[in-house]
């Protein structure tokens, strides 16, 4: 018995070195040289300070600020150790509710708005975590958030178009805007 347990030993002690701590050192090290801001979490400073990162979002719900899509993480929204879908169907009533009040809170922020409501706005992300909105999500906001401030629409439309990202390599992806980094730029305009 102890020929065979001998083997085996050395062979667990040998792959527990190699993908417990070889590996993962290596895809460190790799990720530090080659990605340090990815591998770092994205963060987003301002003022020396960590204010958010640009691969999570974050609740926004003051009239003054551009408002992301709908959390599904929960207690706490964004947490990024609680990602996951909220998993109801289409035809699931507690969907329709959540929407409906979504839509309603919408509606009553800028009362005047008689657009539809961009789906991106009343519906989670498959993570729950998506820092970013189509930008037609964002031009939806834009009179509340000019009117909220004191700017002009002009104005916002111009921050929206600088913070939205196009098609990666023009191809992958759909346009959308980092609500985050617009929301700091809004906060630097005044």
């Amino acid at each position: 018995m102890l020929a065979h347990l001998r083997p085996a030993l050395v062979l667990l002690l040998v792959l527990t070195g190699l993908t417990g701590f070889a590996y993962p050192l290596l895809s460190t090290a790799i990720a530090q040289a080659a990605f340090p801001h990815q591998a770092n979490g994205s963060l987003v400073l301002q003022g020396g300070r960590v204010v958010g990162s640009s691969l999570l979002g974050q609740p926004f719900d003051d009239v003054r600020y551009f408002w992301g899509r709908p959390s599904a993480t929960s207690p706490v929204p964004y947490a990024g150790q609680a990602s996951a879908g909220s998993n109801l169907g289409p035809t699931n009533p507690a969907l329709a509710e959540a929407v409906k009040a979504r839509v309603d809170a919408l509606r009553a922020a800028d009362p005047e708005g008689a657009a539809p409501v961009p789906v991106d706005l009343v519906t989670a992300s498959c993570s729950g975590l998506d820092p970013h909105i189509s930008p037609a999500a964002a031009e939806y906001q834009v009179r509340r958030v000019a009117r909220a401030r004191g700017l002009s629409e002009a104005e916002v439309r111009r921050l929206v178009a600088r913070h939205t990202e196009g098609r990666l390599l023009g191809l992958l992806g759909e346009p959308h805007v980092d609500v985050l980094l617009l929301n700091l730029a809004l906060d630097g305009a005044r």
